[in-house]
């Protein structure tokens, strides 16, 4: 089938250009301030140009990975919950 067919895999490349197109206009992104599982308080810290804040609630580090990205709206929900 052609593009756009059944089956073909256009709408996960077209997923994969959404998140790295993302990873473009994140580079730089802040990881905000969190707690750690173990309770403990990690200061923010600012990510190099073109890698962003990655991880998750309890652990964040800077990476260029899009799927691992973790927004600053993200991370502000993980403060409120």
């Amino acid at each position: 089938m052609g593009p756009g067919g059944t089956g073909s895999g256009w709408p996960l490349a077209g997923t994969v250009l959404v998140a790295v197109a993302t990873s473009l206009v994140a580079g730089g992104e802040d990881c905000l301030w969190y707690v750690d599982r173990n309770g403990s308080w990690h200061p923010g810290f600012d990510c190099d140009f073109l890698t962003f804040c990655c991880g998750t609630c309890h652990q964040r580090y800077c990476c260029r990975d899009p799927m691992r990205l973790l927004t600053e709206r993200q991370q502000r929900h993980c403060l409120a919950f």
